[in-house]
């Protein structure tokens, strides 16, 4: 994918108003902005232009990543940061506040001159992120493709009486062998009570027959995310997990309905939420709707209550309800999705038809 790392740099720019420099802490919003892919690096971004700092093991790596100036330091890149600041006498420096630690910011502090401010900054990185480019859609859309062909390829090796962590380990497997680099996050299996939890870990505990079996599963490819969730019966499914089955899939198609440019992130959450309430399930589905990613599995907007991000086209998101009754199970279904100039387009191709395994 061809990267415009100048205009995104140029896009950040309103965000850095009032600011000498801003220092790039996370990760992700140093890879978004400069192409570097490495775990250790800062970058300082000045005057429309930016200076990648990491250490020697990513000399070449740096070089070949990025088309920006690159400094290489031991021990903490902080004190390069500093260096500049100095050299430059920075008034004004902005930080992340959302990633930087706070061992880092009191370094910063005090190592500054009385001179320099450090400035905290909200989300400038995030903000741009949430509007994908038509080849981050592409890469989004590569990745949600490998994950459903491993959730495929994993079912075939599935049998009644496996293990949880088994069958989890089969679906990294599967993912690593179709092309991902990494699981986006510990892939969920939780059978039977166990599903009834949001979060549920994979135990040693048996999938046994005549129960409930949540997957909610995603991986990175070409450093992008992708996030699914369905939920299967093993056996015959009875009559009540049909029923809230469905009502869990009306529900979703309700949110995935209402996704369109201009609309805020509360009312696709409404939608879901009104019609689980009305099927008497509302204390039940205790999580948001959905949520953001694309180089992080979970990235702004939230999709829940309280969101008042207004939707726009580009914006990639997950639609997952979901019902959890202590006692009996839980029903979650999950597919990721990109908005667009006057809807949606679901890009997840698992069917959402009831499997009985």
């Amino acid at each position: 994918m061809s990267i415009d790392l100048e205009g995104r740099l140029s896009a950040l720019s309103p965000a850095l108003k009032g600011l000498d420099a801003m220092l790039i802490s996370g990760l992700p919003n140093i890879r978004y902005l400069s192409g570097f892919t490495g775990s250790n690096a800062l970058l300082l971004v000045a005057g429309g232009s930016a200076t990648l700092l990491t250490d020697p093991r990513y000399t070449l790596q740096a070089a070949r990543q990025t088309p920006f100036a690159v400094r290489i330091g031991k021990g903490p890149l902080g004190a390069l940061a500093v260096d500049m600041a100095k050299r430059r006498r920075w008034k004004h420096l902005g930080v992340e506040r959302n990633r930087i630690s706070f061992e880092t910011w009191e370094a910063l502090k005090n190592a500054l001159p009385t001179t320099c401010e450090l400035v905290p900054v909200t989300n400038a990185v995030e903000n741009l992120r949430m509007v994908k480019s038509a080849g981050e859609i592409a890469l989004i859309h590569d990745s949600v493709e490998t994950n459903s062909r491993a959730f495929r390829r994993a079912l075939k090796s599935f049998r009644s009486g496996m293990r949880e962590s088994e069958l989890a380990a089969e679906i990294d497997y599967q993912a690593r062998r179709a092309g991902a680099e990494a699981p986006a996050f510990e892939t969920i299996v939780a059978s039977g009570e166990h599903s009834a939890l949001p979060h549920a870990r994979p135990t040693d505990d048996r999938i046994a027959p005549k129960s409930v079996l949540l997957i909610d599963m995603g991986c990175f490819q070409a450093g992008y995310a992708s996030d699914m969730t369905r939920t299967l019966f093993v056996g015959k499914a009875p009559k009540r997990f049909k029923k809230i089955y469905h009502d869990v899939l009306d529900a979703q198609l309700a949110a995935i309905d209402a996704v369109r440019p201009g609309v805020t992130a509360a009312t696709v959450d409404s939608a879901a939420r009104k019609w689980l309430t009305k099927a008497g399930h509302g204390p039940a589905f205790v999580h948001s709707t959905g949520h953001g990613l694309g180089l992080e599995i979970h990235e702004p907007p939230r999709i829940g209550d309280k969101g008042d991000v207004v939707l726009e086209q580009g914006f990639v998101i997950t639609i997952e309800p979901g019902v959890y009754i202590e006692g009996w199970g839980g029903v979650r279904i999950e597919d990721t999705v990109v908005v667009t100039e006057s809807g949606c387009e679901v890009l997840t191709p698992t069917t959402k038809e009831l499997m009985e395994l």
